[in-house]
């Protein structure tokens, strides 16, 4: 069975703590993921308005999260602008690179892009692309290949504007298979590798799921003859969560699952099947999430 391991990294301190950790782990066990990198101003604490939202408030709780993420991301850009991951973190994100990771964007800046993509024109959305990516050329010494969507928030305006780079693929929704977008009757270039499976923060502490039996249930998820693609985050699997998640990696190759890059996850067909990416919203999570069409969540 293969397993795609999609690592978001979406602040300062992920970056500075928890990716480091995560590669320390990943070679312990001989195997390569995805790093999806946030690299331009850290202001994630501005979210905290969310927490006039029930569901958001809820999620909140469920996880802990001023112990599983720390009151530095919380806080983070709420008081002054946040600082800008990529130019004073450049270290670990070359370490992914030199260690052989696959490199991706995630965001320049994740917190604006989560608030603000429903009113961001097509011209504000490739600019804040192209910033992103711009960053990690510099840090890396070449173009990410690949990018996912803060939060899976994305749009038709999104799909279309990430046209405009050299992409091998996007993962900006959740579904159960490769496909390409249609966007006003045109397919596009681009497949999409959407996410199959949950995150921490969707199913711990519901249906009596908890940290104690959160491995079993992810890896009970996973199946052969399908697609299979987890996201981790570099601000909980790669600090509060870095033991649980070394017990995955353990389990797993126990198990016979091969974790593997999130490109690996494509196939060697020529075209992949159209699909459109449509809002829902997802048990567990605050407001809409982007998601293929054809499958029911």
């Amino acid at each position: 069975m293969k397993l795609g391991l999609r690592i978001d990294v979406d602040t300062f301190r992920g970056t500075r703590l928890g990716v480091p950790a995560i590669c320390d782990s990943l070679a312990e066990f001989g195997v390569k993921g995805s790093f999806f990198f946030s690299v331009g101003p850290d202001n994630m604490g501005r979210h905290l308005w969310r927490l006039l939202k029930p569901a958001f408030l809820m999620k909140m709780l469920r996880s802990n999260a001023a112990s599983l993420y720390g009151w530095d991301i919380l806080l983070r850009g709420t008081f002054f602008p946040g600082p800008i991951i990529g130019d004073k973190l450049s270290v670990p994100i070359r370490r992914t690179v030199d260690e052989g990771h696959e490199i991706g964007l995630h965001a320049w800046d994740h917190h604006a892009w989560q608030a603000s993509i429903d009113s961001m024109d097509s011209e504000a959305i490739f600019r804040h692309l192209e910033k992103g990516v711009q960053a990690l050329t510099r840090i890396c010494g070449k173009p990410p290949t690949c990018s996912a969507s803060p939060g899976w928030k994305t749009n038709e305006r999104v799909l279309t504007q990430k046209e405009r780079f050299p992409f091998a693929y996007n993962s900006d929704c959740r579904g159960n298979s490769v496909f390409t977008p249609v966007v006003d009757g045109k397919k596009l270039s681009q497949p999409q590798i959407p996410v199959n499976l949950p995150t921490y923060d969707e199913v711990i502490g519901r249906n009596g799921v908890t940290n104690a039996n959160y491995n079993d249930y992810i890896l009970s998820l996973i199946a052969p003859g399908k697609m299979n693609l987890l996201t981790i985050h570099a601000e909980a699997e790669g600090i509060a969560c870095h033991e649980m998640f070394n017990d995955f990696l353990r389990k797993a190759a126990a198990q016979g699952v091969k974790v593997v890059p999130t490109g690996e996850l494509l196939t060697d067909v020529s075209d992949y099947p159209s699909d459109k990416v449509v809002p829902r919203t997802l048990e567990g999570r605050e407001g809409w999430i982007a998601f293929q069409e054809s499958v029911s969540n």
